[in-house]
């Protein structure tokens, strides 16, 4: 017996409706229907953006979609391809191979002979690997498909220079507050009912989606689910009802870099209320409190330098600190150490020097040091020149050398000390 052929439609079931009553998330059934129903990406949608310059012209070229979750990415690629006929087609990277691909350029080829087009949207694209990457080309090139893909990760560093230069990349962005609002008002007009929170917790569900519009909408249900008849929730309450979700953090891509960062740059612009900040966060993510102190200590070697010596020491002395105590007794020793550094006058003219010397020492190869400070142990080789006498400063760099140095390499003309300065690094 001949296995069942697969249908390529809707059952009958579907096609009748019935699937309409099945339980559905909020999330989807508040899915747009049409591009002015998406909120918060005004740059791309609104009167003068970028995809709406495009469907003014009923063509669209291959797109990487880039921007942290709930942001609309997959909904605006579904629209994009009812506004321009195209057949819609999506995968995801993390379930698809090389095989599931060579299927769907078949038949994307197969339905551009009958003379429709195929966008292919490709959510997580990031996950694919350099080889499956590559597989796009052809069909990109040649117009069998009309690529979008989805990433919450920085497509210069996760996809290939040849996909790039084939696709226009457009950022996504988190959805602020009165975007939010916009998602929670349309809610309750499709639920028919108030979300029963006060103003204040309200606000606060805002905050908790952390600009990912599906959180927000997830959060919603939970409070619906939740409440009893004729009962509010204030902030508190919230809190415990829903638990607070957690801050969108990975230790291996850009969140974690980013704040690092963040807290490296308001150490160097002596802005000790933003370092702080930023040290909470990533400690409030899970971050490992001691991969933060070293790299305080870093930023005391790197950017205080000799301007404050005792900041090496406070920080060293903050690592230690913490390494003794543990959570969460140690992590204040951390913070003391960031606003301490972030309050100390800057220098980074030894960072230079060792940067400028090493240059020259790499640059000038095995070459010897003057005679006049090598070591003589024999009358042979005090007679050539070698060995230190009086009058000489032992250890200097000869003027000659030394403008060559400055010449090439920039070092510093008045040592590695620099000069102190209040504000923020060279």
């Amino acid at each position: 017996m001949s296995p069942r052929a697969k249908r390529d439609g809707p059952s009958l079931f579907a096609a009748a409706g019935l699937d309409r009553d099945a339980p559905r998330p909020l999330a989807d059934k508040l899915r747009p229907t049409k591009l002015a129903e998406v909120v918060g990406q005004d740059h791309l949608l609104g009167p003068d953006g970028a995809l709406t310059r495009m469907l003014d012209t009923r063509t669209l070229g291959s797109l990487v979609f880039w921007g942290p979750p709930g942001t609309g990415k997959t909904t605006v690629a579904r629209l994009l391809a009812e506004a321009t006929d195209l057949h819609f087609e999506q995968i995801s990277a993390i379930f698809s191979g090389v095989a599931d691909l060579k299927k769907v350029f078949d038949a994307a080829r197969t339905r551009r002979e009958t003379g429709k087009g195929t966008l292919l949207f490709v959510d997580e694209i990031h996950r694919f690997n350099r080889a499956q990457q590559d597989s796009f080309l052809p069909v990109m090139e040649d117009g069998t498909i009309v690529l979008v893909g989805a990433t919450t990760e920085n497509p210069s560093f996760e996809l290939n220079a040849p996909l790039l230069s084939r696709a226009r990349v457009l950022l996504f962005k988190s959805l602020d507050a009165p975007a939010i609002e916009k998602l929670l008002a349309r809610a309750e007009t499709i639920e028919g009912k108030l979300l029963p929170l006060d103003q204040e917790a309200r606000a606060s569900l805002i905050r908790m989606a952390d600009g990912d519009g599906r959180a927000a909408l997830t959060l919603t249900e939970e409070v619906w689910r939740a409440a009893r008849t004729d009962e509010t929730f204030d902030a508190a309450k919230l809190q415990e009802v829903v638990q607070r979700r957690a801050p969108i953090y990975d230790k291996a891509q850009d969140s974690h870099y980013n704040l690092i960062s963040a807290l490296h740059k308001s150490v160097r612009g002596s802005d000790p209320d933003a370092a702080l900040y930023y040290l909470c966060r990533m400690l409030d993510a899970g971050e490992d409190p001691l991969y933060i102190a070293r790299r305080v200590v870093r930023m005391a070697v790197e950017d205080i330098g000799l301007a404050d010596p005792q900041a090496l020491v406070i920080c060293n002395a903050a690592k230690e600190a913490y390494d003794f105590l543990g959570s969460p007794e140690g992590e204040l020793a951390i913070a003391q150490a960031v606003i301490y550094i972030a309050t100390a006058p800057k220098s980074n003219a030894a960072y230079k020097a060792y940067g400028a010397a090493m240059a020259a020492a790499k640059e000038g190869g095995s070459l010897l040091p003057p005679k006049h400070i090598l070591n003589a142990p024999t009358k042979l080789m005090a007679r050539s020149g070698s060995g230190w006498s009086t009058g000489r400063s032992c250890g200097r760099i000869e003027a000659r050398e030394k403008a060559m140095l400055e010449t090439n390499h920039g070092l510093p003309a008045d040592g590695a000390h620099g000069k102190r300065r209040s504000g923020g690094a060279d």
